[in-house]
């Protein structure tokens, strides 16, 4: 049986009922029910960046089930992103170079604001036309393309997979092109943990991927914020040696240790049930897909634990479709004027899932709604993201903003993705994305 270090030291702490004289300042005292088991780095329990004792342990645990080097987040895989690109930064540094990544436009805002904090060069990936600008199906021709056009080679590609719809890319043969160029990969799996525990792993990782973040609480059972950074055994030794410093450089000092119990006591569960839990249950997924696509629905994801619905075929806006979900009772992931996104995990029951499938089979098809987004616009870049970011800046509503400059991105989560990004000059094509994705302000460089 595996072993949870974490969760069993602070289950011997709260027997003890010590008089406790140290943070949290709620010491250990009910009001919320869990306080008891909420507590900081006292004597034996070890800490986080500088770990060797219980959370070293219980992350080579997690290690082993992902086959790798894995550590530890409690800050989502928003921390994940900006240690790994502060680790691309480091070899850069090593090998003289100032670091330049190609990154796929569909980047998280974390990826935005780590080049604000590491003033690292940005190319982007455009997707194709057609596409929304919640995707980037960076193919392996594409990005062969883009290396050959290349003024100079970069450090690292930086792509999403799976994005917040559930599309994939094709990791195995971007990491083979890559290495074929001598350029790193690192990935924001932040939406595909579960991809390690399919019948045959579709995690990035075993693709062939340098580095990628994994959001665990996403699609595992643990709580929000527990996240891994996984940096693969042929990386180059760099990242390994210094990844402890890349997350603790950015991180609280005051990790939760609610979450690290979470993710401890998660690797037993990912050890012993949850490749028979999650082959069986993605079938029932399936099938539901497979009956919804019966029905009239057309569905746009790839990977197995989403569902994502092209709303408008189905005859509603995807903000009105996801309302009726609502009033049902049932709260989705995401939703836009296109599509609206359901997450599901082994988590649910059956009973759920076909209250799910009734719910949505109720709902009556209407005449298409033929309503196209705009292309997604290729904004002019004026400087860098960090200047633009230290840059004076003002906020104005979307419509007076044409022929300005973007200072800060201040999209929220979900899905945290940009249309534009700091420093490129908004135009009439920036403005139409804005205002179709109902989007109302921006923060502008201020003149």
């Amino acid at each position: 049986m595996m072993k949870t270090p974490i969760y069993d030291f602070v289950c011997q702490y709260a027997e003890k009922n010590a008089l406790r004289l140290h943070m949290p300042g709620h010491k250990g005292k009910n009001l919320l029910g869990f306080e008891k088991f909420d507590i900081t780095e006292i004597n034996g329990a070890d800490s986080l960046y500088e770990a060797d004792g219980i959370i070293n342990e219980s992350e080579k645990n997690a290690g082993e089930l992902f086959g790798c080097k894995t550590l530890y987040s409690t800050e989502g895989s928003s921390l994940c992103i900006r240690a790994m690109l502060y680790l691309i930064c480091l070899y850069a540094k090593e090998k003289n170079e100032k670091p330049l990544i190609f990154a796929g436009r569909n980047a998280h805002k974390s990826f935005l604001s780590a080049a604000v904090l590491l003033d690292f060069d940005v190319e982007w990936l455009y997707p194709e036309k057609g596409q929304t600008y919640l995707s980037c199906n960076i193919t392996p021709e594409k990005l062969r393309e883009s290396f050959m056009k290349a003024d100079r080679k970069p450090t690292a590609v930086y792509v999403t997979s799976p994005d917040y719809l559930g599309n994939t890319i094709d990791i195995k043969a971007i990491s083979h092109i890559c290495k074929e160029n001598g350029v790193l990969l690192i990935v924001d799996n932040a939406h595909g943990a579960y991809l390690r525990f399919l019948p045959e792993s579709l995690h990035p990782i075993d693709a062939g991927a340098d580095m990628c973040c994994d959001s665990a609480h996403k699609t595992l059972p643990v709580l929000t914020g527990g996240a891994y950074l996984h940096i693969n055994r042929i990386a180059p030794s760099l990242f390994a040696e210094n990844a402890k410093n890349a997350l603790a450089l950015f991180g609280s000092t005051s990790p939760s240790y609610l979450i690290l119990q979470s993710l401890d006591i998660a690797n037993r569960y990912l050890a012993e049930k949850f490749r028979d839990d999650l082959k069986s249950f993605a079938k029932k997924i399936e099938n539901l897909k497979i009956n919804l696509k019966s029905n009239g629905y057309i569905l746009t994801e790839k990977e197995p634990l989403k569902i994502t619905i092209d709303a408008k075929s189905y005859g509603y806006y995807g903000n009105d479709f996801a309302e009726k979900l609502s009033s049902s009772g049932i709260e989705y992931e995401f939703c836009d004027k296109d599509f609206v996104v359901m997450m599901f995990t082994p988590a649910l029951n059956d009973e759920e899932i076909n209250q799910i499938e009734k719910t949505l089979l109720k709902i009556a098809k209407r005449d298409k709604i033929n309503e196209i987004p705009p292309e997604i616009p290729h904004p002019e870049k004026v400087m860098s993201i960090r200047e633009a970011a230290m840059s004076c800046n003002q906020v104005l509503s979307v419509e007076k903003c044409c022929g300005k400059v973007l200072a800060l991105s201040s999209v929220g989560c979900p899905p945290a993705v940009s249309v534009i990004a700091g420093g490129e000059k908004i135009d009439e094509d920036v403005i139409k994305n804005l205002q179709y994705y109902s989007a109302k302000n921006c923060i502008i460089i201020k003149k």
